[in-house]
């Protein structure tokens, strides 16, 4: 079996990334608000409850990054996430406009995203060779 050490790392990176991000969302979500002056929600289960399926994605992660040719079959559900966030986000930006603080996240799962189809690449091709 091949070195999926730096797969592994990846979904560690995205795990926390991910994981850090959705608990903050949940648990102080009017602070990024507050800080990139963001007209906030009428109400913040809106934030909250997306900003949980967040750490929810992100023990996934974390089980992927533990075992990532085992885990293979998770990485599409992480493709799925990062795509629809970043065409959200990008349709907005480009069509309407959005507020700067939604930005970088797209830019950053855009890149995810990309790593985690070569992610997905590299294991299959490690399956055909074992």
């Amino acid at each position: 079996m091949k070195n999926n050490k730096p797969i592994s790392i990846l979904f560690y990176i995205s795990g926390i990334f991910d994981g850090v991000l959705g608990i903050v969302f949940v648990f102080i979500p009017k602070i990024p608000f507050v800080l990139f002056n963001v007209t906030h929600p009428n109400h913040w289960g809106y934030i909250q409850f997306p900003a949980a399926l967040l750490v929810v994605f992100a023990c996934m992660f974390f089980a992927i990054a533990r075992n990532p040719g085992r885990n293979r079959n998770l990485i599409p559900y992480g493709i799925g996430l990062k795509a629809s966030y970043s065409i959200v986000v990008f349709g907005y930006w480009i069509t309407t406009g959005l507020p700067d603080m939604w930005k970088p996240f797209a830019v950053i799962d855009v890149i995810l995203g990309l790593l985690f189809i070569w992610a997905y690449i590299t294991l299959g091709k490690q399956m055909k060779i074992e």
